[in-house]
């Protein structure tokens, strides 16, 4: 006890404390912080090379046309070959990659739609009973959709855009029938016709088929968000989110709506059924008139 009282009377015990305190205190700090420290730089990190990742795609698939730095470019008379990216958001790279209209082999007046490209084909077999090509399967899908989330998010870095709506946006079950209907039918069916079948348009551009099940409830509402090419972009305040959900929700049920007559003769209405009704029994009808005419009627014998 007295050697410790005298060791606190020296002059440099209080700086011994002070120290002692602060490294304490240093000790506990670093106990409770640095999980937290690390997972920000590993997150950082992790992001940096999801950005690496998708700049090294871009320049794989899109810079050919769209530029090394996503300017867009022009031929030598100035009339635009790709337009810039710049902007464009997440949903317009998810929508055009995603659908396989981009990247384009050859450019036109419309990109069709297509099997994505391997680096992006999210959307492959892997329900196979072979393991190894199952396991094979779900790693080439997997790495698929790190791809095309890094590329959406290098063109995101570059300006903002649109992003991808949520799931619960998407959800049909979560929207107006009716209503879908009304929408659809005063917004889109001039182009796509009401049941979504699609339609030609000048300049040999089309309005695709909405009535496919690969068309995806995330893509008919990026596509509504975002205008791709032909089409006119429908933002928040053209049509709500709700509205938007109202009509993805209209388009799911049309699709599943039977056909009581066999053929859905492009489900465009009673227009086509009447004319299929016409030509195929007026036709029969002629065609049995002609042969009951065409048979040579017996001579009656004479009694």
């Amino acid at each position: 006890m007295k050697r410790f009282t005298a060791w606190r009377r020296r002059p440099w015990a209080g700086y011994a404390v002070v120290l002692a305190a602060l490294a304490a205190i240093g000790v506990i700090y670093a106990g409770f912080s640095p999980r937290t420290e690390r997972a920000e730089a590993q997150n950082t990190a992790q992001a940096a090379q999801d950005l690496a990742n998708g700049k090294q795609l871009f320049n794989k698939n899109c810079a050919s046309c769209h530029g090394l730095n996503a300017e867009g470019t022009k031929d030598a008379k100035g009339k635009p070959i790709a337009p810039s990216l710049i902007g464009v958001g997440a949903a317009s790279v998810d929508f055009q990659v995603s659908t396989g209209r981009m990247p384009a082999m050859n450019p036109g007046a419309q990109m069709p739609r297509k099997e994505p490209v391997p680096d992006f084909n999210t959307s492959i077999k892997t329900d196979y009973e072979e393991h190894e090509k199952r396991e094979a399967a779900e790693k080439q899908k997997a790495q698929a959709e790190k791809n095309l989330a890094d590329l959406r998010a290098y063109i995101a870095s570059l300006g903002d855009g649109p992003d991808i709506p949520p799931a619960s946006a998407t959800d049909p079950s979560k929207g107006d029938v009716a209503l879908g209907g009304k929408l659809f039918r005063t917004n889109c069916a001039q182009c796509h016709n009401f049941t979504g079948q699609g339609g030609a348009l000048t300049q040999g551009k089309f309005a695709p088929t909405l009535a496919e099940d690969d068309v995806t409830p995330t893509q008919i509402y990026e596509a509504m968000l975002t205008g791709p090419q032909a089409m006119p972009v429908f933002n928040d305040t053209t049509l709500t989110p709700k509205d938007k959900q109202a009509i993805i929700a209209y388009l799911v049920q049309t699709r599943e709506e039977p056909n009581p007559g066999g053929n859905g003769l492009g489900r465009i209405g009673p227009v086509s059924e009447g004319l299929a009704g016409w030509l195929i029994g007026i036709g029969l009808l002629v065609l049995a008139a002609m042969w009951i005419t065409a048979k040579k009627p017996k001579k009656l014998k004479n009694p």
